[in-house]
């Protein structure tokens, strides 16, 4: 598969943590808005151009209409056991996230953080760990996160996730 050869996988066992969904910073609060299907156009725009930013990762081609492929795109309105979310800091649209319970490397989680990202302009605010935050807290249980290892945000974001995290590298 091509995302376990490629990527570095951590599952964890949530039992505590934050109680808060928004966190409070200086006069503004970061906000996940679940995605309704009257905003799918909205998150296929953004999860085209985010499958863009990847291309630099992946040798991902478009197709022929300009497009890369996300084989679950539809699957995440179709299946009320997969969640997208729009990630909000104040009025402003600053990423996205989409979770499901399907392991990548046969592992039983309650959830999978399969797709999660803040925008360009939005980077470097500690936005991504406010945000990894509260899908944590809201969606208690057992986690495996998705990342390519060749991505620097990942590992560099700052995200404290519980000491009791098994972080494990698959090759």
């Amino acid at each position: 598969m091509r995302l376990a050869e490629r990527s570095r996988w951590a599952k964890s066992r949530r039992s505590g943590g934050y109680t808060d969904y928004n966190i409070r910073r200086v006069n503004e609060m970061i906000e996940l808005k679940n995605v309704q299907a009257e905003h799918r156009n909205l998150l296929w725009n953004i999860h085209q151009k985010y499958l863009y930013e990847m291309t630099n990762y992946y040798d991902d081609e478009m197709d022929d209409l300009g497009n890369y492929h996300y084989g679950y795109f539809d699957a995440y309105f179709a299946e009320p056991e997969r969640k997208a979310f729009f990630i909000y800091d104040g009025q402003a649209l600053v990423g996205f996230a989409m979770i499901h319970p399907y392991s990548y490397i046969s592992e039983k989680p309650d959830y999978v953080l399969a797709e999660f990202t803040i925008f360009p302009m939005y980077r470097k605010k500690h936005l991504a760990t406010e945000a990894a935050r509260m899908i944590f807290n809201r969606y208690r249980g057992c986690w495996e996160i998705k990342y390519n290892e060749k991505i620097p945000a990942p590992r560099n974001c700052g995200i404290q996730l519980p000491h009791s995290i098994n972080r494990e590298r698959l090759a």
